[in-house]
């Protein structure tokens, strides 16, 4: 835009409502689309349409906006109307009332089509708190009453498309054009496509799930993600999903995009993961790998009592013996004393004071029954300390060898079996004979913190129980490293 043009002259913004099936876009659906298109100081067109969402409509979502079943069953599908919705917005400003909302219907809508769907957003929620900051409540109901708006059918797409146009033209004759253009400006002040990639970069990335990775000047890793989407992720770096000032520098140093695609979202966090860990992109801040992981293990001193020792040589095959992992011996010392402080153990047994005759420091407090002055019974004291460390136990793999778990993208037609062993990624095939023949022996693998926080969660969490899992004969021992 030039320095002479304004936004509110060479602009058309489209106003826009859905209605939905529910609240969450990745499992529910748009009911309704309405839009009115609005340049110049006039409206200039206007779209509406009821979809049938091809899944059942809550009896509560019904009487809330009041979409029945029976008025959506004729009505065309999403993808009946995609291309011409696609081609009624291009190029102008989509404008929403809680914009990540419906933005965000809108593009799952288009991503289950397989395609991207990208524009500038305007949210007039935050337009009103940007000019009128001394209010709290800025929904579209205290909206329509503290302006005096007039009365619309609210919960209907073109009822709330109506009052969000309202509230624009009474906030342009109220604030005037400079006020509201300088707040549009500032609104929509984000990076477009990086100036050294070239335009079409969006196009040429995959929709399905997998990691990318932003290169900089002389191939420099700048960053590594994931997602479920690649060119949605991706794209929304460059919307201003990502807006921060490090973002900001991220985009004026990319000069280059690539990626790797996998089945699923499994595959696709531990392959993030590990280039994370192993190539240590500039901008990523979080899960560098450990220089120095810490467990605790317990073992009976000569007169019985149980007593702590910090390890840094984790085997994976016998986790069960080992409790907590932690990055540093500062983050694990500090688990031990509060777990004695918690359970009156004693701290010279558990490591956190120099062995000497006598009584423990937190003895003299009373805060230890006596174990060191042997004043406590040893099965007792074993049994609290068991008890105490019980949570910090660390997970055994509950197979006798290494598994399969099986990941499909059925629209990509990609089948990834990611082969897992004492919660440790091992190699990812594609063919289940493959795995079957797949020899651990040579394979070099490493134990790691948040690899294992990771399978733990998908293999024994709630969502475990809906993944294929295929039992694979152990051949041999891979390479376990530490990081």
């Amino acid at each position: 835009m030039t320095s002479e043009s304004t936004y509110l002259q060479d602009t058309t913004f489209a106003f826009l409502d859905i209605e939905t099936t529910g609240g969450n876009s990745s499992r529910d659906r748009i009911t309704e689309i309405g839009i009115r298109f609005w340049r110049a100081g006039e409206a200039v067109g206007e779209w509406q349409t009821l979809l049938n969402p091809e899944t059942r409509i809550s009896r509560f979502i019904e009487n809330f906006t009041g979409i029945s079943n029976e008025m959506v069953s004729d009505a065309p599908l999403f993808a009946d109307v995609a291309d011409d919705l696609e081609a009624q917005l291009e190029g102008t400003v989509f404008v929403a009332h809680n914009a990540r909302f419906d933005y965000g219907f809108i593009k799952s809508e288009f991503r289950r089509l397989g395609r991207v769907f990208s524009a500038r957003v305007l949210c007039t929620v935050k337009l009103s708190r940007r000019l009128y900051p001394e209010f709290h409540r800025h929904n579209m109901d205290a909206l329509i009453e503290r302006h005096g708006l007039a009365r619309v059918q609210r919960h209907r797409a073109m009822g709330d498309v109506e009052a969000m146009l309202s509230f624009f033209l009474h906030a342009r004759m109220d604030k005037g054009d400079g006020r509201l253009e300088q707040a549009i400006g500032d609104l929509l002040q984000r990076p477009s496509i990086p100036s050294h990639l070239p335009l079409d970069t969006l196009k040429d990335l995959p929709v399905g799930p997998g990691v990318y990775r932003f290169y900089g000047e002389n191939d420099v890793l700048l960053y590594v993600g994931k997602s479920t989407s690649i060119a949605q992720r991706v794209a929304s770096h460059f919307s201003g999903d990502h807006n921060t000032s490090r973002g900001v520098r991220m985009s004026e140093s990319l000069r280059r995009v690539d990626w790797t695609e996998t089945a699923g979202e499994l595959g696709a966090l531990l392959l993030e993961l590990k280039q994370i860990k192993t190539l240590k992109p500039m901008f990523n801040r979080r899960s560098r790998a450990a220089k120095n992981l810490v467990s605790i293990e317990l073992s009976e001193n000569d007169e019985g009592f149980l007593q702590a020792r910090l390890v840094r040589e984790i085997e994976p095959h016998r986790l069960g013996d080992y409790f907590g992992l932690f990055r540093s011996k500062r983050d694990a010392e500090r688990a031990l004393s509060g777990i004695a402080t918690k359970n009156d153990l004693c701290n010279r047994l558990l490591g956190l004071e120099p062995d000497h005759a006598g009584a423990c420091f937190q003895r003299a407090l009373g805060r230890c029954k006596g174990a060191c002055e042997g004043q406590e019974d040893v099965t007792r004291y074993n049994l609290r300390t068991q008890i105490a460390f019980h949570s910090l136990r660390l997970q055994t793999w509950p197979w006798k060898g290494p598994v399969g778990v099986v990941e499909r993208d059925r629209l990509a037609g990609r089948t990834d079996i990611l082969v897992v062993y004492n919660w440790m990624h091992v190699a990812t095939v594609h063919e289940e004979s493959d795995a079957h023949e797949l020899s651990l022996r040579g394979q070099a693998v490493t134990f790691d913190l948040d690899s294992y926080k990771l399978l733990i969660k998908a293999l024994m969490g709630r969502d475990g129980r809906d993944r294929k899992i295929i039992e694979l004969p152990a051949v041999g021992e891979p390479d376990v490293l530490m990081p």
